[in-house]
């Protein structure tokens, strides 16, 4: 059956649909020995030879669905220029190729999403969805209300104001106090660049939830399998647009954290209504 090339390039999970799009513009998908440079084309994988920078494109019918908690210090990427660890690094144990959904930068730790269904990560990334993520902030010295609320209501960054985001003083100490942010956009260093906008420097950035997954217990560098219904609850829907195959590969465990929001002792909120 025909599809367009960057969906059977991301359903074979190399790479998101967007980034298989730039990879056919560069000139590095062939289809039976010709380059094809046009965004559209369309080939049978169960017929035609895929190959993207020289190697034969292979789907795998097992889809891997799994969340890790990021050390800071790793790139959320397949390859690195400088040489840096790589978020991959982490899961040697892991039986195909993976990548990751979105990114966290090279200091954020915590909650990130990897999975080889190109299409799940198409449907969680889309601004449409508007699925929130959650942030716990360590900030130098002492927060403010009034740069709490002006985060809640949006503040103006390079790329235009940010939508309504729901913040909480989290815990206070005699240094640092730290701050919940949560919002649903995801522009390059948003968080970090929505406290610079209100005078509050980054000490800590840690990613706590996406959606209805909680990173809960797991420690630094370790990860998880997602369990079916943590997949379908995330997406909304079947994480192929079809039932599950036998091969799937799930935690049978069912080790799944809550998925309601914590609550915070003595913490203000700020912001739009939580979803």
């Amino acid at each position: 059956m025909l599809e367009r090339l960057q969906k059977i390039i991301s359903a074979a999970g190399i790479t998101s649909r967007r980034a298989s799009e730039a990879l056919i513009l560069n000139g590095q998908v062939a289809v039976n020995g010709v380059v094809v440079t046009e965004l559209g084309s369309k080939a049978d994988p169960s017929k035609d030879s895929i190959t993207v920078d020289g190697k034969v494109l292979k789907i795998s019918a097992q889809r891997l669905y799994i969340l890790l908690n990021k050390p800071p210090g790793y790139i959320t990427a397949l390859k690195d220029s400088q040489g840096r660890p790589l978020v991959t690094d982490l899961l040697k144990d892991v039986p195909e190729r993976v990548y990751p959904v979105g990114r966290l930068d090279y200091n954020t730790e915590g909650l990130l999403l990897l999975t080889n269904d190109g299409e799940w990560a198409n449907r969680l990334m889309h601004p449409s969805n508007e699925i929130e993520k959650e942030y716990h902030v360590r900030v130098r010295g002492k927060v403010l209300d009034q740069q709490l609320k002006r985060m809640a209501e949006g503040v103006e960054l390079d790329d235009g104001k940010t939508a309504p985001a729901v913040v909480n003083l989290v815990k206070s100490g005699e240094q640092n106090d730290w701050i919940s942010v949560a919002i649903h956009e995801g522009r390059n260093r948003q968080v970090r660049r929505m406290c610079e906008a209100v005078s509050l420097s980054v000490v800590r950035l840690k990613r706590i939830r996406y959606g209805s997954l909680m990173l809960g217990t797991l420690r630094s560098g370790q990860f998880r399998y997602l369990t079916e219904s943590e997949v379908k609850q995330l997406s909304g829907e079947p994480a192929t647009g079809a039932s599950f195959t036998a091969s799937a590969r799930f935690d049978k465990s069912d080790r799944s954290e809550k998925t309601t929001r914590p609550k915070h002792s003595g913490g203000k909120t700020i912001g739009r209504r939580q979803q």
